[in-house]
């Protein structure tokens, strides 16, 4: 019996007249469409306008490139800005764009819903409540195509469902670790199921903030945990107590816990 699983698999899944289809790639668009599917389903539940949907994914797809963008460079490649400013911002919006933060996704993500609540006027968590259970499920695809890609790969480890990357250009050195992106995919597939099932209950009477609330408290809890058995992604961050990932995770779960807090004490749940 193996103590661990070979992988193999190449981030192409083929070619069209020179031009690669990647996995990573197909499992971003996968998130979209996918959510977008959800996020429709709810908004029918509730007599929402499907309209509305439409929107709210625009205004998702743009802020999750330009805030995971951003993110990466301002959390990850701060030292550049420091020493060359100039390339800094050169290489943030020149293409290609290989370096993705989710924690920066999420606060643009969050703002955008801010934007749109506010042209809708509709209540702000009432939007993020609706939009959180299709965020964890784009995770999901994501940290799936994470996998496919052989990167955000685990430290080393001896556990017999381990991986060996083969194709993990950062990690020279062949030996099994632990399939972080695997174990992240699986949690954001959980989530995503808690999430729903909450809203089934109530669905547009749900207290507002519940949804938002258990969310960032389960997802940045579990990325800061899963932080201790993933390389980390910059070299700066080895002299470090804890890398970056966990100390963007605080504020986020203790954000999430504020609101849980508010959804609770608020005694008259107004309906969008």
């Amino acid at each position: 019996m193996l103590a661990y699983i070979d992988w193999h698999t190449s981030p192409v899944i083929f070619e069209i007249f020179g031009f690669p289809l990647r996995w990573y790639g197909l499992m971003f668009a996968g998130a979209f469409l996918v959510g977008y599917q959800v996020l429709s389903y709810m908004f029918r539940k509730e007599g929402r306008p499907i309209e509305q949907a439409d929107e709210l994914l625009l205004y998702a797809m743009v802020a999750t490139v330009i805030g995971a963008r951003m993110g990466h460079y301002f959390f990850y490649e701060y030292p550049l800005l420091l020493s060359n400013p100039v390339k800094f911002f050169i290489d943030m919006i020149v293409p290609p764009y290989s370096g993705l933060a989710s924690h920066g996704a999420a606060i643009g993500l969050f703002t955008a819903f801010y934007i749109f609540s506010k042209k809708r006027n509709i209540p702000y968590l009432y939007v993020t409540d609706r939009i959180v259970p299709t965020v964890a499920l784009g995770g999901a695809f994501i940290r799936f195509g994470n996998l496919m890609n052989s990167e955000i790969v685990g430290k080393p480890t001896d556990v017999s469902w381990a991986f060996r990357f083969f194709n993990d250009i950062e990690h020279p050195v062949l030996v099994p670790r632990h399939p972080a992106q695997l174990y992240e995919s699986i949690s954001c597939v959980i989530l995503f199921l808690l999430l729903m099932w909450v809203w089934s209950l109530k669905k547009e009477n749900t207290r507002q903030g519940l949804m938002t609330g258990v969310f960032l408290i389960i997802l940045f809890t579990l990325r800061f945990l899963y932080e201790f058995v993933k390389e980390n992604q910059v070299n700066f961050e080895d002299g470090m107590q804890f890398n970056m990932g966990q100390i963007l995770s605080i504020p986020a779960v203790l954000f999430g816990v504020a609101i849980l807090v508010y959804a609770f004490r608020k005694k008259d749940i107004q309906n969008a």
